[in-house]
């Protein structure tokens, strides 16, 4: 098992052993309800690896059905825990001042029930308006003005998607939403930064179509995220080409004489031994300067080596944390863990959203978004 499997299921057993302390201060249950209880959250503990091997053997159904039941449970989880911590907190800090100064001097002492009804009622709450904001799609506008683009073009459109995740839930419908967006701005070219799909891709019968149903002037270009490789390579590659997706597996190339764009394997190739490893500098270093150099990374790590060897990077991953206060966490991890940042050398990192959702069909302010980059001629006003 990985190291993130590992470290996921032990923070996630714990949180759950955490509830389940919780719910028994609480209220007072026999041994039947207790052992009910416990049965249940190791089901929800271990849910997301019972439907992958439902998915990977050919049960759909019992796949779908879990992954409704398990990740919508898991943003309820993820939402009770810090919330259940911070009202712990403040009734641990009022027993030690009422210890330490006098008994009965903080009269507002939440009971065992009332706290723990309070976060599960935020919780849900939550959860409930963030299963509307993951639907809700916004569109984010980057303009990147440079020499590189000729004065005759000026101005290259770029769409990016990211982090879709089609599978087991986000399907035709969410999709369609995507779709419109595209659409709705013309794009000159679409690219999408890994984790297209989600699932097994031979379930996802029908959606090659709807992708297929745009046509960018200089076409579309992807590349492989971790869930790719999680999915099956193989069959995430053909449903991506069938897409109608150019896939750039540590591969550059110069599109009609007026962009270079590039793309790199993520390295979670490197646990299946699929991993393409190409070295960046040496990758960007061939190219012609006199043109923009657009970089696919799906993680948002930027190669110091590679700085100053292209001029705009475009990656995911993070989601944003996807619910808060998660995202607190990815940007200990990730510094630049949404919007664009400005590096060195007139390079630029953007990083996307997300316009799907992995795990629960939630998000918390942490909009998903499909991005529209504009490059224009520095001379055009």
């Amino acid at each position: 098992m990985s190291l993130f499997w590992t470290t996921f299921l032990l923070t996630y057993g714990f949180m759950h052993l955490y509830a389940y302390l919780k719910i028994r201060s609480a209220f007072a249950f026999r041994t039947g309800t207790s052992v009910f209880l416990i049965l249940f959250m190791v089901a929800m503990i271990f849910a997301p690896t019972i439907v992958r091997l439902s998915e990977h053997h050919g049960l759909e159904s019992t796949a779908r059905l879990m992954s409704y039941i398990g990740y919508i449970w898991m943003g309820i989880l993820l939402l009770f825990a810090p919330i259940s911590f911070i009202i712990d907190l403040y009734r641990f800090i009022v027993y030690l001042l009422n210890r330490r100064l006098r008994r009965g001097f903080f009269s507002f002492v939440l009971s065992a029930k009332i706290s723990f009804f309070i976060p599960l009622v935020l919780s849900i709450l939550i959860a409930s308006y963030g299963y509307f904001e993951a639907k809700d799609i916004h569109t984010e506008r980057v303009i990147i003005r440079t020499s590189k683009i000729p004065e005759e073009v000026g101005k290259l459109k770029i769409v990016q998607v990211s982090d879709i995740h089609l599978g087991l839930i986000a399907r035709e419908e969410k999709l369609k939403r995507i779709i419109k967006e595209v659409k709705a701005v013309n794009p000159d070219m679409l690219v999408s930064t890994g984790d297209l799909v989600d699932g097994q891709s031979d379930s996802l019968t029908g959606l090659t179509e709807l992708l297929k149903e745009i046509h960018p002037k200089y076409g579309k270009f992807a590349i492989t995220g971790n869930h790719e490789f999680i999915a099956g390579l193989n069959q995430s590659l053909d449903f991506t080409e069938k897409a109608g997706f150019t896939v750039l597996r540590g591969e550059r190339l110069t599109v009609s004489g007026l962009i270079n764009v590039v793309g790199v394997d993520d390295p979670m190739g490197k646990r299946y031994g699929l991993f393409r490893d190409v070295k960046e500098k040496e990758l960007l270093s061939g190219l012609p300067r006199d043109k923009f150099i657009l970089l696919l990374k799906h993680r948002p790590l930027v190669d110091e080596n590679a700085l100053g060897f292209f001029d705009l990077q475009l990656s995911g991953h993070t989601h944003k944390g996807q619910i808060f206060p998660y995202s607190l966490l990815t940007k200990i991890y990730y510094p630049a863990d949404a919007g664009c940042l400005n590096l060195v050398n007139n390079s630029y990192l953007y990083v996307n959203r997300g316009a799907g959702t992995w795990g629960p069909p939630i998000r918390f302010l942490s909009p998903p978004e499909v991005t529209v980059i504009e490059l224009v001629h520095e001379d055009i006003k």
